[in-house]
């Protein structure tokens, strides 16, 4: 058939399904329609910084094994040895290693949530999506992070032969509030970073002080107890982490209180970062 003699396509307008983008005004919702929308580039995105995370490395997924223990051991030395901090009666790595891996799940998405931004400056300045998304991919490379730090922790209990007990089940719950609260903080510290770099300093410097705070490398009974409340009331993360050693290895619970508390500041944190975002979203592509 020649080019002449072939069948022309004609488009009808009115099917043509057109899309206006109009910045928000105010302080706008997440609209959860159109992140369904965009769940295919949300999976990719994720998928990509999975495999970019440890590309052109020596050890590759290594790392993630090697992080945590070498924090852990190091952590152990200082607060077990030279502090002369003493636990129940488990060994003192395992408390640390425990600890760690519950402020990795924080310190991570926070971490890389802050700078996603930045990061993917051409992305976000040529192409239209849901900005969002950027911070909620970072969070499937956390999740891998701590599913393949669970291989050495279940190998320590073995060693150990701690027993696991129904605690254990509440662990899917420290994490969503664990990870509610870093992404709250890092949805701020994200749309911030765009405008003002200076937060890209200042988070290196605020989250190691942050870790040091946090019950990581020491149970909060270590801590007073005429300072436990006051402790527990200014530092929320803390009850987060002690719950999260508790389902893994079975130290002391956190009080109730402090948990609901917790998971109060973990919400409110979440909500305000994605409206904060939300809010300084439609100046991203001119500034960053």
């Amino acid at each position: 058939m020649s080019r002449t003699n072939m069948p022309k396509v004609v488009m009808n307008p009115a099917s043509v399904k057109r899309t206006t983008l109009r910045p928000t005004r105010g302080w706008a919702p997440i609209d959860l329609l159109e992140l369904w929308g965009f769940r295919d580039l949300l999976t990719v995105l994720a998928g990509r910084d999975v495999k970019l995370r440890y590309k052109q490395t020596l050890l590759g997924v290594a790392w993630v094994l090697l992080q945590p223990l070498l924090a852990a051991g190091i952590l152990s030395f200082v607060f077990g040895v030279i502090a002369g901090m003493k636990s129940a009666d488990l060994p003192y790595p395992i408390i640390c290693f425990a600890g760690m891996l519950g402020w990795a799940v924080f310190g991570s998405t926070l971490s890389k949530t802050s700078m996603c931004m930045v990061g993917n400056a051409a992305l976000v300045s040529k192409v239209y999506f849901p900005r969002i998304i950027l911070p909620f991919s970072t969070v499937a490379a956390t999740m891998l992070d701590l599913a393949v730090s669970m291989v050495p922790m279940a190998v320590l209990i073995a060693i150990w032969r701690i027993g696991l007990s129904w605690a254990c089940l509440s662990l899917p719950l420290w994490i969503a509030l664990l990870l509610m609260m870093s992404l709250g903080l890092g949805l701020v510290a994200a749309a911030l970073t765009v405008s003002y770099r200076d937060v890209q300093h200042i988070l290196p410097v605020l989250v190691p002080f942050l870790m040091y705070a946090s019950p990581v490398g020491y149970v909060v009974q270590s801590v007073p107890s005429s300072y436990r409340h006051i402790y527990f009331l200014v530092n929320p993360i803390a009850s987060l982490i002690e719950g999260f050693r508790w389902s893994l290895i079975g130290t002391a619970p956190p009080p109730a209180w402090a948990v609901v508390y917790s998971a109060a500041v973990a919400t409110v944190l979440f909500v305000l970062g994605a409206a904060v975002f939300r809010r300084m979203e439609r100046r991203f592509a001119d500034v960053i």
